[in-house]
């Protein structure tokens, strides 16, 4: 079977079988042969991946871009997991502690071998009343931050997140936001950088050593900080946001993945749908502008997706997780009907001739990897 078919089969494949003695009897049960075969197709020899391919994003559980209430964002999470999502990404900085707290009050009675939770250090929280912020964050906010790459910061982190969740520990720690594109580092952020080089990665390794988390990476927007962490520590896992798209993939697919990949580590894809822009939201990203060509490349798209019946959120989504080395992608979602739509998605199947169609127009890179279409 080809290892990037991520798409619904009638029957489990043998290595997804093999897979089934790697998790708990009670998750395979609740989980489809799709998703059982994405989980066995994409293990490696020797870092840590998340439980499932299709995960959620925590940007919109945290209040970004719109105010939304508790009782919405538990019911959308319960929606996911009942579509067989295991695999829920959330931060510190998402609604200054919100996302942490809403997500570990769902999460905390799931056994903790059933799901996979990723968060993320960098950012200190301070108790701060009505902290007035980034505004992609809604609501009050009652916490402000400092930075902290340190190992000390790092622990400091990783306890207070512990908290918000109400979990006993952590799968995935990402270092996050240390990237030329973080407006408050400005030039710094290779200072940033070199801090987070001789405390947060060296930490964090102890940590996975310890048993204390079972991998780490960076959470970041451009390529760059991963290509130097590579080349400089032993992480096992990236989230590369903003960098797999429909929209823009070939820095990531042609400068990134091949480095990742011979080094057994994995990627998981954020704003794979750039922050709504390819569900219909007038938005692109988190920066509120509209880089130029984008809306022009939207419609083109569209047109193509027009043409062969094809839901343009969904190719966006199996568009993301077709490489081999994408371990997870991670939608955001506020609502039950959102998390329903993401998770069918990825067991959707669309003709080969809506991606043939896309590379004969140069819409994506003529390398780029598109999932098993359908017969």
């Amino acid at each position: 079977m080809n290892r990037r078919n991520f798409l619904k089969n009638t029957t489990m494949s043998s290595s997804a079988l093999m897979a089934a003695a790697t998790i708990p009897a009670y998750i395979a049960a609740q989980l489809n042969s799709n998703t059982m075969t994405a989980f066995a197709e994409k293990q490696p020899a020797n870092k840590f991946r998340p439980l499932t391919l299709s995960g959620l994003g925590g940007v919109a559980i945290g209040n970004g871009f719109n105010q939304n209430p508790d009782i919405e964002c538990l019911q959308t999470m319960e929606a996911a997991w009942n579509a067989g999502v295991r695999y829920f990404d959330t931060s510190p900085w998402y609604g200054l502690g919100i996302s942490e707290r809403r997500m570990g009050l769902f999460l905390k009675d799931k056994p903790k071998d059933s799901f996979t939770i990723s968060t993320k250090i960098g950012r200190i929280l301070e108790p701060k009343e009505d902290f007035k912020v980034d505004a992609n964050w809604k609501g009050k906010l009652n916490f402000g931050y400092k930075y902290d790459y340190t190992a000390a910061g790092v622990r400091k982190s990783v306890e207070d997140s512990l908290h918000r969740l109400g979990l006993p520990s952590l799968d995935i720690v990402f270092i996050h936001d240390l990237s030329p594109d973080n407006a408050d580092m400005k030039h710094n952020w290779l200072k940033y950088f070199d801090e987070a080089a001789k405390g947060a990665m060296p930490e964090l390794t102890k940590m996975r050593q310890e048993g204390l988390i079972k991998g780490w990476g960076l959470g970041v927007n451009t390529i760059e900080p991963i290509l130097k962490t590579l080349e400089i520590a032993d992480p096992d896992i990236f989230l590369s946001a903003c960098q797999y798209s429909l929209i823009e993939h070939e820095a990531d697919l042609n400068k990134v993945f091949p480095k990742v990949a011979a080094k057994g580590m994995s990627i998981v894809v954020g704003a794979p749908l750039c922050a709504g822009f390819l569900a219909g939201k007038d938005r692109y990203l988190y920066s509120g502008d509209f880089p130029k060509g984008v809306k022009e490349k939207l419609a083109a798209l569209k047109r193509v997706a027009t043409n062969h019946k094809v839901d343009l959120r969904t190719a966006a989504l199996q568009f993301a997780a077709a490489p081999d080395v994408v371990a997870a992608v991670i939608p955001g979602a506020h609502t039950i009907e959102q998390a329903k739509q993401n998770a069918a998605s990825f067991n959707e199947k669309l003709p080969a001739a809506f991606w043939e169609e896309l590379k004969s127009e140069q819409l994506i890179a003529a390398n780029a990897p598109t999932p098993k279409a359908k017969s």
